[in-house]
């Protein structure tokens, strides 16, 4: 049970919204939204992984799913967006400095 509960750990962490914003490079998180050809333009770094989730659930439509249709989102990303808005609560300090010094992260 450990062994399933640390696999689940790891593969949300590595999924999630404030770990791709965070630790990845922007150009890399700015092509990612991009590939995914989302309607954001810029992803702020204060609660930048909510907020990349958000921009996930509304990219351009798949499958013949309305973009603008709130009963759209994927599970995996409504709990990855909670599960970010605890982590970006936490990074609050980092993020507000990075927002100050670098800005937000331009997508388009």
């Amino acid at each position: 049970m450990k062994t399933l509960a640390m696999l689940l750990a790891t593969m949300v962490l590595t999924a999630c919204g404030t770990v791709q914003t965070v630790v990845s490079s922007d150009q890399k998180t700015a092509e990612r939204l991009r590939n995914e050809k989302t309607y954001c333009g810029a992803v702020p770094r204060i609660y930048s992984g909510v907020t990349y989730d958000f921009c996930l659930m509304h990219a351009e439509l798949k499958d013949g799913v309305d973009v603008f249709d709130y009963k759209n989102a994927n599970p995996g990303v409504l709990i990855d967006a909670a599960a970010s808005g605890v982590l970006d609560t936490l990074l609050l300090p980092y993020t507000i400095y990075k927002q100050q010094a670098d800005g937000s992260i331009v997508i388009n």
